[in-house]
């Protein structure tokens, strides 16, 4: 009896109506796991394409980061591991990183 009330327990959630069923909650935090390798330490330099320090990214404005991962996407900024990074990004994506980077450090 126990198991024919689980199949029947089943069998009605799996009928309830998509919009019935409760979503998954969004992702709070950006993925920035490409960023921290490089722009979370303190004097850090790369060497390609060629070497450069590479600038801290923690407490800039929001905009301004924005707006270069913007320009990196577009290619406007030249950097070819930027340009690459801001590509595989949508401009929800872009926003939610300049805004977490922006609140660092303050």
């Amino acid at each position: 009896m126990k198991l024919h009330r689980l199949c029947l327990a089943v069998l009605a959630a799996a009928a309830l109506p998509a919009a019935a069923q409760t979503p998954a909650a969004p992702a709070t935090t950006p993925n920035i796991s490409a960023c921290t390798g490089c722009h979370l330490i303190p004097g850090y330099r790369a060497a390609f394409p060629q070497v450069y320090h590479v600038p801290k990214i923690g407490g800039q404005e929001e905009k301004y980061l924005e707006n270069a991962l913007q320009a990196y996407k577009k290619g406007e900024r030249n950097n070819a591991t930027m340009q690459g990074i801001a590509r595989g990004m949508d401009d929800a994506e872009i926003k939610a990183l300049a805004a977490y980077f922006a609140k660092l450090g303050k």
